[in-house]
């Protein structure tokens, strides 16, 4: 049984080693990277300086774009360089001996990129190389929403929580954190926009930061919700495909002068079985809606 068990963990690491090394060959293939090195090649160190010199600009972003695939924190990114051959090959390094880059260089490269807003323009790169090749042309976008933990322990140098997180609090659970927003091209899937904040942000407030000027369709979930982004995305011949908020059920009403006592099940669906089929309720909130005379937001989009 034991060695049954085995067998089954080591086909099921190769088969996930397999399909890593697939996928990094077919990235290592298709990213554009003299056009993504161009972007950064001007803000990052030239050697020749005193110290130890700086790690080669190409590894460095391909150690950046593994991060993202993967989902790994600099320190679980230095490991991986030397313990998963496939992804040390695709960072440029031949083998453990060579000079690694740890994790304070990895941080570092990330900060890089922030401080001069170069994700920002990587993106925008590559989205005008996928649009050029006629891979990015629908007119829809959907957007969503993901928090991104940090530990909130404040046993740290400065001994405080870093100021540009918050909690927040998501069914009845509480996190800590940043969240990042994204809009993606309907068709193809490709992330076109991204935006950071808190945790404590809410999803609505970043949708005008994730539409295209030429988008005709946006999909969301209720995070997205609003009668007023609807009314305005409706103004402007958009077409609004987001999830409607769960509303409660109203309490049947009372009849003037009808006796306080309780009532049998079927007296009282004979007596609000009428209000429930008339959609009075319905017609009343769409004529409210029509005259509403709030500007709406959405509609300075773009």
């Amino acid at each position: 049984m034991g060695q049954a068990s085995f067998s089954d963990l080591e086909y099921a690491n190769k088969k996930r080693r397999t399909r890593r090394e697939l996928f990094l060959a077919e990235m290592d293939a298709v990213v554009p990277w003299p056009e993504l090195l161009a972007v950064v090649e001007p803000h990052y160190p030239r050697t020749g300086g005193r110290g130890r010199p700086p790690v080669g600009l190409a590894a460095m972003l391909r150690i950046y774009f593994l991060q993202q695939w993967f989902a790994l924190s600099d320190r679980q990114m230095e490991d991986g360089l030397y313990d998963i051959e496939s992804m040390r090959r695709f960072a440029g390094f031949s083998n453990v001996a060579a000079a690694l880059p740890d994790e304070t260089t990895i941080l570092n490269f990330r900060h890089l990129l922030e401080q001069h807003d170069l994700t920002t323009r990587l993106l925008a790169v590559v989205n005008g190389l996928l649009k050029a090749k006629g891979l990015l042309v629908s007119q829809g976008t959907m957007v969503d929403a993901t928090i991104i933990h940090a530990p909130s322990s404040t046993k740290n140098a400065t001994g405080e929580r870093d100021p540009e997180m918050h909690q927040t609090k998501k069914g009845n659970q509480w996190y800590f954190g940043m969240k990042i927003h994204m809009g993606a091209d309907v068709d193809s899937g490709a992330v076109h926009s991204v935006s950071v904040t808190a945790a404590n942000r809410a999803d609505i407030s970043e949708l005008p930061n994730l539409l295209r000027e030429n988008d005709q369709v946006v999909f969301g979930d209720a995070g997205y919700a609003s009668d007023e982004y609807k009314r305005g995305a409706r103004a402007l011949g958009m077409v609004w495909r987001v999830q409607d908020k769960a509303k409660p059920k109203s309490l049947p009403r009372r009849r003037p002068g009808a006796a306080s006592g309780r009532r049998s099940p079927a007296a009282r669906r004979n007596a609000t079985g009428g209000i429930r089929g008339s959609g009075r309720g319905s017609s009343i909130s769409s004529a409210s809606s029509s005259g509403s005379s709030a500007t709406p937001r959405c509609a300075t989009v773009g």
